[in-house]
């Protein structure tokens, strides 16, 4: 099948705490369907956004912030939900906030 032909897919929003997934998201789709705040850790489990259009269809995965030093538990698990979301994507979106990125 040629990729003229691809309708449909999986995209992953992936990043570190705070950098604006959720926002993407939510802007991505013209709804609020994930919470933003500016606290760490408000998405801890993926959500799934869908954005259809006349010819094809795109499945949104937001997913928690992915921590550099996972030393809490709640952290360790969010990485785990961060990682295992990326399973059988086809698109990653790493998002980076822009005065920060290294």
């Amino acid at each position: 099948m040629s990729d003229r032909h691809h309708r449909c897919g999986y995209v992953a929003i992936v990043g570190r705490p705070n950098v604006g997934k959720s926002t993407l998201l939510n802007h991505i789709l013209g709804q609020k369907i994930s919470i933003t705040s500016s606290k760490p850790q408000t998405t801890r489990h993926r959500i799934l956004g869908i954005k259809s259009t006349d010819h094809s269809q795109v499945i949104y995965v937001d997913t928690p912030g992915i921590h550099e030093q996972a030393k809490r538990a709640m952290n360790r698990y969010m990485n785990r939900v961060a990682t295992a979301s990326l399973q059988d994507v086809d698109l990653i979106i790493f998002v980076v906030e822009a005065l920060r990125w290294t």
